[in-house]
């Protein structure tokens, strides 16, 4: 394909409390075995693109860690190659990255020493199946100098938390508004975008000159009137992540038939790092209900609407409702748990009952296990 990809994971939101103190929202595990980032460099492979940029910088050590062989995503190409790249300290810049702009300016030797005409950028936040190649064949008859995928949300959506697009005839885009206090319509932006790689460069450095450093903001809604700015329509499943909320309600749908086929069984796949682990085993006395259990799990207790991700223990006479337990958890006999979601690595004590009522519990508990 002739695009090279870069994937935003640097960011983190206070929206997801107490998740985020382990790592970035990019690294967040979804249905059971996957990442966040999973999505995105998915669909980059599956449409050919054999170059990749992932742009890390809050709590990136569990990122870094998932994305340590490019094999899993079939990037180790003589060709290609998927590249992390952190804030690095140098003669001319010892800063973090100031905002998404600026990460891909610090970046910009990537882009440079690149020989492929166009870029797709993607936020590594994101929950989608999406083929690039299609989305640069629009950009291109268009003539488009950027084109940035959009969504028709659903009325009861939140509009007003992304960022908010209105399209003309010919799918122009004639507004932008970043988290307006009232949208205008349903038409959201989905933080993906196609530009000519020569053109991203210069709009890059001219930010970078005016001290600008956001790529929304700066650079989309500052040239929405100047540059041929078109939207494209995505028809099929997208979720962002940015709020204990979205991460539950993004993990509950995959308890829905038509999710898990469309991730799960439908061409493309969606691929992720493995591990080695046994199936998950269900011991006398099990009872599973429309929940999602992964390998290395052991089940003695009742799990319903629930997704239970690797390596957990559900201990006798436990009951698990409408919960999300991360990896490596050990929940003690007789626990009661109820819209809750058990970060990993925790321990919860035999006779403990936490339910979660005007909202999502978040469960940390000190780990036995792993104190010195």
């Amino acid at each position: 394909m002739k695009a090279i990809g870069i994937i935003l994971a640097g960011g983190h939101s206070h929206r997801m409390r107490e998740l985020a103190n382990k790592r970035a929202i990019s690294a967040m595990p979804i249905a059971g075995s996957y990442r966040s980032i999973d999505f995105a460099l998915s669909s980059m492979s599956n449409s050919h693109i054999q170059r990749v940029a992932v742009l890390t910088q809050y709590n990136a050590r569990s990122l870094n860690e998932h994305l340590s062989s490019s094999k899993w995503w079939d990037f180790g190409r003589k060709q290609g190659g998927l590249y992390v790249f952190t804030p690095v300290e140098t003669s001319e810049n010892s800063n973090w990255y100031r905002g998404t702009a600026d990460a891909i300016y610090q970046n910009l030797d990537f882009l440079k020493m690149s020989h492929e005409p166009y870029v797709v950028i993607a936020s590594g936040d994101c929950v989608y199946k999406l083929d690039f190649g299609k989305l640069l064949e629009y950009h291109i008859d268009k003539k488009a100098d950027i084109t940035v995928v959009v969504k028709d949300m659903p009325s009861e959506e939140n509009i007003e938390r992304y960022g908010n697009v209105q399209l003309g005839d010919d799918d122009r885009i004639e507004e932008f508004e970043e988290k307006p206090i009232v949208a205008k319509t349903n038409t959201v932006s989905c933080g993906i975008y196609v530009i000519r790689r020569r053109l991203l460069i210069e709009l890059i450095e001219k930010a970078n000159e005016e001290g600008r450093y956001d790529f929304v903001s700066d650079i989309i809604v500052r040239y929405k009137n100047i540059k041929r700015i078109y939207g494209y329509k995505l028809d099929s499943y997208w979720r962002n992540i940015a709020s204990v909320e979205d991460y539950y309600e993004t993990n509950m749908d995959f308890l829905k038939n038509d999710v898990r086929n469309y991730f799960f069984r439908e061409y493309p796949d969606v691929y992720s790092k493995v591990d080695d682990l046994p199936p998950a085993k269900y011991n006398v006395g099990a009872n599973i209900k429309n929940s999602l259990i992964s390998s290395g799990s052991i089940i003695n207790g009742t799990v319903e609407n629930s997704v239970v991700f690797k390596n957990v223990y559900v201990g006798n006479n436990c009951v698990i409702k409408n919960s999300i337990v991360l990896n490596d958890v050990f929940i003690g006999d007789n626990t009661y748990l109820e819209n809750c979601i058990v970060e990993a690595h925790d321990t919860i004590r035999a006779n403990s009952r936490y339910v979660g009522e005007e909202e999502i519990k978040v469960l940390i508990e000190q780990n036995d296990r792993y104190s010195i």
